[in-house]
């Protein structure tokens, strides 16, 4: 069986009622729904959520641990948080493919949002399609492992 972590930074949990006109009107649990149909048999999908920093890298020592696949949406911790991407970093050394996903373009807004300390040590990045960035990441994910 492989398991796809689906791990989401701060603010996410408010997506759905969030800036509608930025990261649309779909909530978290609606995200999860639509990335569950469809998964092929042995394939389980496991998303969280946390507004701490600390848990989100405890997440990603998990994977490392378990091997286990990440699509990663930092949110805000993108573009400061040296001590997610040392974490992330460690899958790279591990072999373990992550999907850095923004629902986003990055690029596209505010400069402060330009630049992230994640993508560096990802496998790849998908920004800017909405929640079908997460759609893309996991397929990606699923012809790479």
């Amino acid at each position: 069986m492989t398991t796809i972590l689906v791990l989401n930074g701060p603010n996410l949990g408010r997506l759905g009622t969030r800036e509608p006109e930025v990261y649309g009107s779909e909530t978290l649990a609606d995200i999860e729904a639509s990335l569950r149909v469809g998964l092929p048999e042995g394939v389980e999908l496991e998303l969280r959520q946390t507004d701490d920093e600390g848990e989100l890298i405890r997440w990603i020592h998990e994977a490392v641990d378990r091997a286990t696949p990440v699509v990663l949406n930092p949110a805000a911790f993108t573009h400061y948080s040296y001590g997610l991407r040392d974490a992330a970093a460690l899958l790279k050394q591990a072999g373990v493919p992550l999907i850095e996903v923004h629902l986003s373009n990055p690029h596209a807004r505010e400069r402060f949002r330009h630049t992230s300390v994640i993508s560096a040590v990802a496998t790849g990045v998908i920004a800017g399609f909405g929640s079908d960035s997460y759609r893309l990441a996991v397929q990606q994910l699923l012809r790479i492992v």
